[in-house]
């Protein structure tokens, strides 16, 4: 603006709304993924589930979807097969071979759970994140670059 532009040299304070021009243009040079104010979006393939005989089902593209998420295959595992309330391994193929019988949208819905709770930061909503091990403790650290405001 001229007018912002008239008062630059002197020692008054800055308006709320010249702060805040401010703030999104040095956001916007930070990040130019974030053109036009949206967040990428976080896009992930669908599992691809398949019946093993009549008592098992076969979660294809698990290893997939373990390197997409940035997480151990085992933590993975193990919260799958805790809610879904079953057993299950890996096989030869990298395949998830899980007891039971389970429809993709089943799985699918897991999948969210676990996303939501172990993989999207709860304080800035991004999934570029990193789960680290303390003790027994699993904390949640995302990705984040800074800002040099001042």
């Amino acid at each position: 603006d001229e007018n912002s532009q008239t008062w630059s040299g002197s020692d008054r304070d800055y308006t709320y709304d010249e702060l805040l021009k401010r703030v999104y243009e040095i956001i916007h040079d930070k990040n130019p993924d974030m053109a036009g104010g949206r967040k990428p979006k976080f896009v992930m393939r669908p599992p691809q589930v398949l019946r093993v005989g009549t008592k098992k089902t076969s979660f294809a593209n698990f290893t997939d979807i373990c390197k997409t998420l940035h997480r151990q295959p085992k933590h993975l595992l193990d919260f799958l097969l805790a809610e879904l309330g079953t057993s299950g391994s890996m096989d030869g193929n990298q395949q998830l071979i899980i007891k039971g019988r389970f429809q993709p949208k089943q799985i699918e819905n897991v999948l969210r759970r676990y996303i939501k709770e172990y993989v999207t930061c709860h304080t800035c909503r991004s999934p570029e994140t990193i789960l680290q091990k303390d003790t027994r403790l699993f904390f949640l650290h995302a990705n984040l670059v800074v800002l040099d405001v001042l």
